[in-house]
């Protein structure tokens, strides 16, 4: 941590306190993540801090955690377990980098592919407690943005089916359906839910198997339809572990309460338009999982998965 920011997370500190340890956490793409140690007349505790320091993410740090601070603000009455914000220096006005300072959540990401069908199952019922966050018209946030269009998709290069990435590339080549909004998370994967075991002491409920114990990651965070969402993550473990994960999570979304659109055209618009963004190979996702494991996801591995991924999706929504 560099002499700037350290200076302005001790004064973000109560009398007495100061950081013993600092510690970067695996996973970041858009951010490098610390975990700081603190020590006081109260105890110890543990802070998390993000900074950014990629160039383009340094240029939107200002939007981007400036609507985090306000997410995390806003989901503090809610049962969605997130940080407790502690205080942004969104432009890095104090800071060597633009960061923002939270509460530590317990748990750890966990991307292999042993238990990924539960997880799943608990992704889907956490996600329609995200979707069902209240806002009002002040706290509403920023409409959605779409992440590719359709002249920007590149199919893999070593495809043997030309014919399947234009067909998928002409479903979003439309205005976008008619929907009805709720509280995006907008970056909804594995990669962005922490989990703990029944008996770690975090999440609620009881037994021994794994329990949600925070969600992170909020400064996407959007206005639009649950689809959308849903799609995200469900593109996320369809490279993760294989198609019919990601074909699967839809129907433990619905299962778990959640609604998406009835229209199957409109769905497979919403699907589409998250997967076809992480053409040719989804390497973007790659690193930060490789990071943490997962070495078997070559760039040939997830464009394999893909393709396959979005075949099935015209095949049952087309």
């Amino acid at each position: 941590m560099l002499i700037n920011t350290r200076a302005w997370v001790e004064k973000q500190l109560a009398a007495g306190e100061r950081v013993e340890g600092v510690v970067r956490l695996r996973g970041g793409w858009s951010s490098e993540m610390r975990r700081l140690d603190v020590r006081g007349p109260g105890g110890r505790r543990s802070l998390a801090l993000r900074s950014f320091v990629k160039p383009f993410f340094v240029r939107h740090a200002g939007g981007l955690l400036g609507r985090e601070a306000a997410v995390l603000s806003l989901l503090r009455d809610t049962d969605v377990p997130a940080a407790r914000l502690v205080a942004v220096d969104a432009t890095a006005r104090h800071c060597d980098h633009p960061s923002l300072l939270m509460s530590l959540l317990p748990g750890t990401v966990r991307v292999d592919d042993e238990g990924a069908g539960e997880r799943a199952g608990l992704l889907a019922r956490q996600l329609v407690a995200v979707h069902r966050v209240k806002v009002t018209e002040r706290t509403r946030p920023r409409t959605y943005q779409a992440w590719t269009a359709p002249e920007r998709v590149r199919p893999p290069d070593d495809t043997r089916r030309p014919e399947l990435w234009r067909r998928a590339v002409d479903v979003i080549r439309r205005e976008p359906p008619d929907h009805r909004g709720c509280f995006l998370h907008r970056d909804f994967h594995p990669g962005n839910v922490l989990f703990t075991d029944g008996d770690d002491g975090g999440g609620a409920g009881a037994g021994t198997g794994p329990r949600i114990s925070g969600v992170v990651d909020w400064v996407e965070t959007s206005w639009g339809p649950a689809d959308l969402d849903v799609a995200h993550c469900a593109t996320a473990l369809a490279l993760l572990h294989g198609a019919a994960e990601g074909m699967a999570f839809a129907d433990r979304y619905a299962a778990a309460g959640g609604r998406t659109a009835e229209d199957p055209g409109a769905h497979l618009y919403w699907r589409l338009l998250d997967a076809l963004g992480y053409a040719p190979d989804a390497e973007k996702l790659a690193g930060p999982w490789r990071e943490l494991g997962r070495t078997d996801l070559t760039p040939r591995v997830l464009a394999g998965r893909l393709e396959e991924y979005v075949e099935a999706l015209l095949e049952r929504y087309g």
